[in-house]
């Protein structure tokens, strides 16, 4: 039988996101599997993971945004900008006022430039740049802009406090909590980070590993929760039919040339389109069988 579809991961920490692949491959016995949004080893929380032909799909969970709860920890920073690295300063300070801590919060909404830690997964000339940091290499990585939804402050402690946050792709947290520090003028690090939510999978109904290997089934996704990130386009049998033989499908003009769209029926789902010629047609772009 072939298993397609996608499963929403609860992520443990200590684990890498090709370790969760690798342990998803055993489960369902395919070698076919991958995720979208990794996380780093130390983070907990939702990772998409495709199965089968929704492998094929992935890239248009791409422009996702995402939600974050984390911990900034006040008075130190790290190499690696967590509290997983080499300290390398340590100060005393005071905790700042709730108003203040708010106020430079707010500071961060909306578009901002973001640098994100040599001790990240971005590749560098087709290396990673945390692997060349580790190597010793000098890694230089330019800044990028990145959309910050939503900053709030959740609760304070002596060292630390702790955030949620909704963000575009590309935010790295742990770069967002060292300038969170120097906007209050204390050096931070990052502390615990749970991802709370990637597009429409939340943390409410992910799945730890455990649940997954006592049901395999009952985690599966269908491909059509893709409709929560790209259009779709409902059609007849004969029109999928047609889509899978390559061909063109007619469509109302509804959409402008360029746009992907789902093709799928009350039980089937062809695959991904593109419309052309002034909106009057779907071309195939990935078809599934």
């Amino acid at each position: 039988m072939s298993i397609n579809g996608f499963i929403n991961v609860l992520k443990p920490p200590g684990m890498t996101s090709h370790d969760v692949v690798s342990c998803l491959r055993r489960i369902y016995g395919t070698k076919k599997i991958g995720h979208a949004g990794t996380l780093d080893p130390a983070a907990a929380g939702v990772l998409p993971v495709a199965v089968g032909n929704a492998t094929r799909l992935l890239e248009y969970m791409g422009n996702t945004d995402k939600r974050y709860r984390a911990e900034v920890l006040l008075g130190l920073s790290t190499d690696t900008d967590d509290d997983t690295g080499n300290i390398l300063e340590r100060t005393l300070f005071t905790m700042p006022p709730q108003e203040k801590i708010t106020t430079a919060l707010l500071g961060f909404y909306g578009d901002i430039m973001q640098t994100p830690s040599v001790y990240s997964a971005i590749k560098i000339n087709g290396r990673k740049a945390c692997d060349l940091a580790r190597s010793h290499i000098d890694v230089v990585i330019p800044p990028r802009s990145i959309h910050i939804y939503e900053l709030v402050l959740r609760q304070i402690f002596t060292d630390k406090f702790c955030i949620d946050v909704h963000c575009s792709k590309g935010t790295y947290i742990r770069s967002l909590c060292v300038d969170i520090g120097k906007s209050l003028e204390i050096p931070a690090t990052m502390g615990f980070l749970i991802r709370t939510a990637v597009g429409s999978f939340s943390l409410a109904d992910s799945h730890t590993l455990e649940e997954i290997a006592n049901n395999p089934l009952q985690s599966l996704q269908g491909v059509n929760i893709l409709l929560n990130y790209i259009p779709g386009c409902a059609v007849d049998e004969l029109a999928i039919a047609n889509f899978r033989q390559g061909k063109k499908i007619k469509h109302d003009g509804s959409q402008k040339d360029g746009t992907a769209v789902l093709v799928y029926n009350d039980v089937d789902f062809a695959g991904i389109g593109i419309i052309s010629e002034n909106g009057q047609y779907i071309a195939p772009h990935k078809v599934l069988n």
